[in-house]
């Protein structure tokens, strides 16, 4: 099988044959041809048929009613006790609102999440997951607060508890595996999907992952994904797709998706980055404490909308918006 990756190019001068990248902020001119078990080759777009550069410059359907012809971020609100930076700091729902308030003054989306996915985490019970999430997922909608919600969750009935309360996206990192019941769900509710590669649980997920080809691999797995939501009843146009960083990867697993990060967009859907304060951040930067991650995620972030990514999910929501702009200003020579 052959693998088409743009090469984005974000320079404020174009050539005349740059080609729209998704429909956004990229352009690109090259091509790298992938192959399992041969060396990568770069030629001109122009040698491609216009079959395989349609999915690459066709415009990103809305999300959840956000557009995605520009970058976008997601804010994290973790209502858990034990997740791996922010762990307690939002379980308390006076403490949740406060930081929904502060996160949907510059995110697009928020991401209510129940059940720490960390490595080692251990399931949370459905009655104790719909408890932590549902009640901050309405407080947040009876407060007026009108950014896309999506809920964080592997399971069918914390999904479902939470779309009941306001929510209106599910983000699932498990791209529908876990729980059987959750793609019929969402193509009932007609809500959009987030699809996320993982492997194994959170618990067994960092002992000892191998890929063939972590890159390929990754893209054909959620290329399967999209192809079983589609068969569930899900439109296309209602999926992202995530390549899960930190999921089941190790640091060079993790450096290899980021450096490619362009080839999802041959899936023809928005793709969304979460790579925030995670642990590969730390052991390049020599940050052990997740909650001081902060520069070096915004590197990753900047990094992933340098190669046309759509959505970044990050903890640090309103630095991550000042970097943003600050990286358009820069690359456009005027105020974005």
């Amino acid at each position: 099988m052959t693998y088409i990756r743009p090469i984005p190019l974000h320079d404020v001068a174009r050539p005349a044959d740059a080609l729209p990248l998704a429909g956004g902020w990229c352009r690109f001119t090259h091509l790298e041809i992938l192959e399992r078990g041969r060396a990568p080759v770069v030629v001109p777009a122009s040698e491609a048929s216009p079959s395989l550069l349609s999915p690459l410059m066709a415009p990103r359907p809305d999300f959840a009613g956000v557009t995605m012809d520009r970058p976008r971020l997601m804010g994290i609100l973790n209502v858990t006790p034990d997740s791996f930076s922010d762990g307690g700091r939002f379980l308390r729902p006076e403490a949740a609102m406060m930081q929904a308030r502060a996160m949907a003054a510059v995110a697009d989306l928020l991401d209510v999440g129940g059940e720490s996915t960390r490595p080692g985490a251990v399931d949370v019970p459905v009655t104790e997951e719909i408890a932590r999430t549902s009640p901050v997922i309405a407080a947040i909608r009876a407060a007026g607060i009108d950014r896309a919600l999506s809920i964080d969750t592997r399971k069918a009935a914390v999904a479902e508890a939470a779309l009941a309360a306001g929510a209106g996206v599910v983000n699932d990192v498990t791209a529908l595996r876990f729980d059987p019941a959750m793609a019929g769900l969402v193509a009932r509710a007609e809500v959009p999907v987030i699809l996320m590669h993982s492997i194994a649980t959170p618990a067994t997920m960092q002992d000892d992952p191998v890929y063939d080809d972590v890159l390929l691999d990754v893209y054909d797995a959620l290329a399967a994904r999209l192809a079983a939501a589609e068969a569930a009843g899900i439109p296309r146009t209602r999926m992202a797709v995530d390549p899960g960083i930190g999921f089941g990867k190790t640091l060079a697993h993790n450096l290899a998706l980021l450096a490619r990060l362009s080839l999802f967009h041959s899936l023809g859907v928005p793709v969304l980055l979460g790579a925030s304060r995670k642990r590969f951040i730390g052991t390049l930067s020599g940050e052990e404490d997740a909650a001081r991650r902060m520069p070096g995620s915004l590197a990753v972030a900047l990094a992933g909308v340098a190669q046309g990514i759509q959505m970044i999910r990050v903890h640090d929501v309103a630095e991550t918006r000042a970097a943003l702009t600050l990286w358009q200003a820069a690359r456009e020579g005027e105020n974005p």
